[in-house]
């Protein structure tokens, strides 16, 4: 009887890891005919600078570079030593790609001109989110914003090509620096998510076309706040106990926001007693994931108003958050309103 050699399935052997960051960023150059390619070098710059920054933060424990700085930026809070790192590396590459021509951060007192003057692109970034929660081996984050310069490109920069509501966004993303790396981006057309392959240095896009759930049931928000609080506000937080809603809030707002966009939920950071303004920064943190949130269905508001509507006045100027499912913002936005109309 003849028998037929077995043969492995040769499937069986790897898998397909799938589309790297670096060609579906060239697959998608034709939704930018004006940029000839310069937008997508930038997307690129970003990248690079994430790689070596999560190089970094996972040594941080063993290269003693965590911890205080020993100064305090322009907001007055103390910077951490990986604050100041991460803001060197992203700085030093947007400043060597060539499309930037400003850059404004959150560790930097004012704009960082580059003087690039042939640069045709601003960028609103926070290096590294959550900064403090590195010494407990906690998730973390980078948001940034991009915006298109609106003085002529050959000219020194300008205000107005810095404070551009978030409506001008042409790109904005985050990197969470979890237990896995994941860089989250859009362009204005839908919202796409990479993982980072450390053993070969590349992002594969993990997460296509991310959409957030019409409803959730997680809320993240600091109660220690609470007795600071509108009493909307409040009432709002008793309705999500009395509906059993999970209260899940780490402290770093990348990570809350990433979670409630996958899993449905709301982040609230609001105007308080201490912070009548909010915390939360316009440019280069709430605008960022508001237009990430939008392009994904969610929804984003400062309690009344759109975030992308708000007109920054100051490079630092900051504002409460209410971000998320769409209805569990609504629903938030109704208790507020309600409260206000009752007042």
């Amino acid at each position: 009887m003849k028998t037929k050699p077995y043969v492995r399935d040769k499937s069986a052997l790897g898998y397909s890891v799938g589309v790297t960051l670096d060609r579906f960023i060239k697959s998608k150059q034709d939704d930018f005919p004006f940029a000839s390619g310069e937008l997508s070098q930038l997307l690129r710059d970003i990248a690079l600078a994430t790689k070596i920054v999560n190089r970094e933060i996972n040594r941080a424990g063993l290269s003693n570079i965590g911890g205080a700085f020993g100064q305090t930026n322009v907001q007055g809070e103390e910077q951490q030593n990986l604050d100041v790192i991460a803001n060197i590396r992203f700085t030093r590459a947007l400043s060597k790609g060539g499309e930037v021509c400003a850059i404004v951060s959150e560790e930097d007192d004012e704009v960082i001109d580059l003087q690039n003057q042939s640069g045709k692109y601003v960028v609103a970034i926070d290096p590294l989110d959550g900064s403090s929660n590195i010494d407990v081996n906690i998730s973390i984050g980078t948001i940034f914003s991009i915006y298109r310069r609106v003085s002529p490109v050959g000219h020194p920069i300008q205000p107005e090509d810095i404070l551009q509501k978030g409506l001008d966004q042409v790109a904005a993303g985050y990197v969470l620096f979890g237990s896995s790396t994941m860089l989250v981006y859009t362009t204005g057309n839908g919202v796409n998510g990479f993982t980072y392959e450390p053993s070969l240095g590349e992002f594969f896009l993990s997460h296509p076309n991310m959409c957030a759930p019409k409803t959730g049931t997680i809320y993240s928000i600091n109660e220690g706040m609470t007795n600071q609080m509108d009493e909307g506000l409040k009432n709002y937080i008793q309705y999500c106990k009395e509906k059993a809603y999970s209260a899940r809030y780490i402290g770093s707002l990348v990570a809350d926001f990433h979670r409630n966009l996958l899993k449905g939920g709301i982040y609230i950071y609001p105007a308080t007693q201490n912070t009548p303004n909010g915390k939360i920064r316009l440019m280069y943190e709430a605008n960022a994931l508001a237009f990430i949130a939008e392009q994904a269905g969610a929804v984003a508001i400062d309690g009344t108003r759109r975030i992308l509507e708000i007109q920054p006045e100051s490079l630092h100027q900051r504002t409460p958050l209410y971000l998320g499912s769409e209805e569990m913002v609504s629903m938030a936005e109704s208790f507020i309103k309600e409260k206000v109309l009752n007042s």
